[in-house]
């Protein structure tokens, strides 16, 4: 037995690392015990992060409680295998930092289904996110586990990733290769395997402990855990890559990038990255930057490149302008050198042997709640791209369908603040933003008129201000300040809404308590952004209670992503009708008297079908 000692919180711990059978069933003797007096942490340590990747590895599994930790080398096979496999069986309870990745590695590489460990699961991350969302940047604790421990546990945690990283180094490895390269019997890879559990098991009872101080509801925990669960069956099931058309579209886009950047330099840009270039060569022909960076510097972000191209941030032409050629040539440049790397090249690099990839969603990412997806992104990706989404397949003999909700941000807005008009107008169904525009410009409203009632509502959800409004719209800054105050006047109680929750946030420690019992932090300097956390946070949650449903209709097996506002699925082509209309009805329900209605779209074999491809 090799045996690792240390201090965590003035208290001495030990990590075991077992050497041989006798070992083995010392550590089958400590599950045993453990296990009777309550849940046991677990943890993996694996080659990298992309679990369906090619080269991917499981190379050892780790059990501990607060004082104890037991490090088990999978990747030695035979009997420490057995030994694994065994107590994951038996015991009764885990605790999990991050719950879903490690369900995932060992659902792939050790063949003990999620379906077995989740509701056995209680993960410390979603606790975490619970007692308060908001990253150490943001003046939270954050979900990390060394920050939690810190803050937690003992001040003076160990940062035993950070003490790892040297010891890559020193091996001649990257953060990126030093997962797969370090020696499995390094002492240093060890005692971090080892520490993670006992940290776990110590934080487990102070975050629950925390949340029943705080007054969150048990049913809140429970419902995340299930959203965790229904997330991770989705990752597991993946998409199927259509390779030959994505490397094809990698070689399309690096000739656009290359084409853009070609005129880009034609302005003297000739780094398409360079701010400094950019801002200069845009200056030079006339244009006006007034906005500037932290540090200074002329700011030349997204935003104010499409506003200078004479497009909305969803590439929509504005007609407000001439556009500017510098301005769209670099921003097209730049999507296109993105795409590639970012999706085309990322597909094809992270698909598994059976030519499917499989998007990393995170069940509770932001700090509203909202859902992410990484490794790629996808929600990022412009609503009326198709480009990319030709890529990804439904599966043989299948059609994709999209069910997305309707203007589900608004009539959140309309359910939350009890907006007595245009609850009336969803429930009459009219077009929210005609009748809004009507509301404010008369029966003789423009479609700019429209356009800009549009973004007024959604600078209310989203929490954007008369120049965030008037750089999407296209609209003067002054008519975009005169249509704010004609959307108060007839949504009074939009303003009214607002006032109250930040009032109430103020005597509650500037912390918003949203519909679900979710708690969502204020910045002092941004109390006004509650009408947005709030909004946002219950959107999502309609999105998780129709998760739910679908479970429940018998229809999850269908369910590919969750994007915003809208899911994804895979259907047989004989059965899609049927499946669409189960899937609308699952997402179709009242909110505080609030009609929440979804539509689902039935298209061909590729995600982009549903945005104009052909196949």
């Amino acid at each position: 037995m090799q045996t690792y000692r240390h201090s965590v919180a003035g208290e001495t711990v030990a990590v075991h690392v077992p050497q041989d059978a006798r070992d083995l069933d010392g550590f089958r003797d400590w599950v045993r015990t453990a296990n009777a007096r309550g849940p046991i942490a677990l943890d993996t340590e694996t080659t990298g992060l992309g679990i369906y990747g090619r080269s991917f590895a499981l190379r050892t599994v780790q059990l501990g409680d607060e004082r104890t930790a037991w490090v088990i080398h999978w990747e030695r096979g035979g009997p420490f295998r057995h030994a694994a496999l065994w107590a994951l069986e038996v015991i009764e309870r885990f605790r999990i930092h991050n719950a879903g990745y490690d369900w995932l590695v060992l659902d792939r590489h050790a063949g003990v289904p999620l379906e077995s460990l989740a509701p056995r699961t209680t993960d410390t991350r979603l606790l975490a996110g619970l007692v308060d969302p908001r990253q150490p940047q943001e003046g939270g604790v954050g979900a990390g586990l060394k920050t939690l421990s810190a803050h937690y546990v003992d001040p003076s945690a160990p940062d035993t990733q950070g003490d790892l990283t040297a010891v890559f180094r020193s091996l001649g490895l990257t953060k990126t290769t030093g997962w797969a390269g370090i020696p499995l019997q390094h002492p240093m890879f060890n005692l971090y395997a080892g520490l993670d559990v006992i940290l776990t098991s110590r934080i487990a009872p102070v975050l629950s402990a925390e949340l029943e101080r705080l007054g969150v509801r048990n049913v809140l925990v429970q419902y995340e855990h299930e959203l965790a669960r229904i997330c991770a069956v989705m990752q597991r099931r993946g998409l199927v890559l259509d390779e030959d058309y994505t490397r094809t579209l990698s070689n399309t886009l690096r000739q656009e990038e290359d084409e853009y950047a070609t005129i880009a330099a034609r302005y003297g840009v000739e780094n398409v990255n360079s701010t400094a270039q950019i801002a200069a060569a845009l200056v030079g022909m006339g244009e006006t930057l007034t906005e500037r960076t932290a540090s200074g510097a002329l700011k030349v972000d997204k935003s104010v490149l499409a506003a200078l191209a004479d497009m909305s941030l969803q590439w929509e032409r504005l007609n407000g302008r001439t556009p500017n050629p510098l301005a769209d040539a670099v921003l097209r440049s730049k999507r296109a050198g993105k795409w590639r790397s970012t999706y085309a090249d990322t597909f094809l690099e992270a698909a598994d042997d059976e030519g499917r990839i499989h998007p990393a969603i995170h069940s509770m990412a932001a700090r509203t709640g909202r859902m992410a997806i990484t490794r790629p992104a996808l929600q990022t990706l412009p609503s009326s791209d198709q480009m990319v989404r030709r890529a990804l397949l439904a599966e043989p003999g299948h059609v994709m369908i999209s069910c997305d909700f309707a203007a589900v941000e608004m009539r959140v807005l309309a359910a939350l603040a009890d907006v007595k008009r245009m609850k009336e107008a969803i429930r009459d169904g009219q077009d929210l933003h005609d009748f809004t525009a009507r509301l404010v410009f008369g029966e003789g409203f423009t479609k700019a008129h429209r356009t800009l009632c549009k973004g007024v509502g959604f600078g209310k959800v989203y929490g954007g201000g008369a120049s965030t409004i008037a750089r999407q719209t296209g609209a003067p800054i002054s008519d975009v300040q005169r249509a704010i105050a004609a959307y108060d006047q007839v949504y009074p109680e939009i303003k009214r809404m607002s006032s109250r929750w930040q009032r109430e946030a103020f005597q509650n420690g500037m912390v918003h308590v949203s519909a679900t019992g979710r708690r969502l932090p204020l910045d002092r300097d941004r109390i006004y952004a509650v009408v947005n956390y709030a909004c946002q946070s219950a959107a999502r949650d309609v999105l998780g209670q129709s998760l739910l449903n679908i479970e429940a209709a018998g229809v999850l097996d269908t369910l590919r992503l969750p994007i915003h506002d809208e899911v994804l699925a895979s259907v047989p082509a004989n059965e899609a009708d049927e499946v669409a209309r189960e899937i609308e009805r699952c997402m179709t329900f009242e909110l505080f008297g609030v009609p929440i209605e979804a539509s689902a779209e039935i298209g061909k074999r590729s995600w982009g079908s549903l945005y104009g491809a052909t196949y």
